[in-house]
């Protein structure tokens, strides 16, 4: 069983590798942000919640996220594995991630970081809210907010994957092929 943590700041390319991740492993995908998109839609407290904070370009606190992490791994009892993707964002979640997971017998396999210059995240961000429809796509300042705070709050995490030997990172720009192809060798040496 693989159990990914898919780290990156905003922009580089996370969703996008974790697509082909999932097909070529079939891994079962969690993302907070479809998390939250998902309790968003049904109308749920915590969807409320985390929208307040997605709109100010915030992370979201973290019993919100870690109340929704763990109802979707309770739900996915058959999976071959997970692909964390941006989840977890502090270090505090991280424990709180390893720790759920023991009450399931699993472990995270390994952290993959995509590196990625900041110039490039902006202009890739930009060009996705002109798509996506997202709000924090599309504006410079909450742009800079989720960079900044992803710079300030998030990468800590690797820190925390790196003392347990569990991280590597990988060149994030390049072709989407390429970038693949070297996250796979990376999971294939597990």
């Amino acid at each position: 069983m693989y159990n990914i943590v898919l780290f990156g700041p905003p922009g580089a390319g996370k969703g996008t590798q974790s697509e082909k991740l999932i097909e070529k492993y079939d891994l079962t995908h969690l993302s907070t942000g479809d998390l939250f998109r998902k309790h968003l839609g049904e109308g749920t407290a915590l969807g409320e919640l985390a929208k307040k904070y997605m709109n100010e370009g915030r992370l979201v606190p973290d019993e919100v996220v870690i109340s929704m992490v763990e109802e979707k791994i309770a739900e996915s009892k058959n999976t071959k594995g997970f692909i964390f993707d941006g989840f977890p964002r502090t270090t505090a979640q991280a424990q709180a991630l390893d720790s759920m997971l023991e009450r399931h017998d699993m472990s995270i396999s390994g952290m993959i970081a995509l590196d990625v210059p900041e110039s490039v995240l902006k202009e890739r961000i930009k060009e996705r809210g002109k798509t996506s429809g997202r709000v924090d796509d599309q504006d410079e300042e909450k742009i800079n907010t989720r960079i900044s705070v992803y710079f300030q709050e998030t990468l800590p995490v690797a820190a925390y994957y790196e003392k347990q030997g569990k991280f590597t990172k990988i060149n994030g720009v390049g072709t989407i092929q390429g970038i693949f192809n070297d996250i796979a060798h990376v999971i294939d040496s597990y």
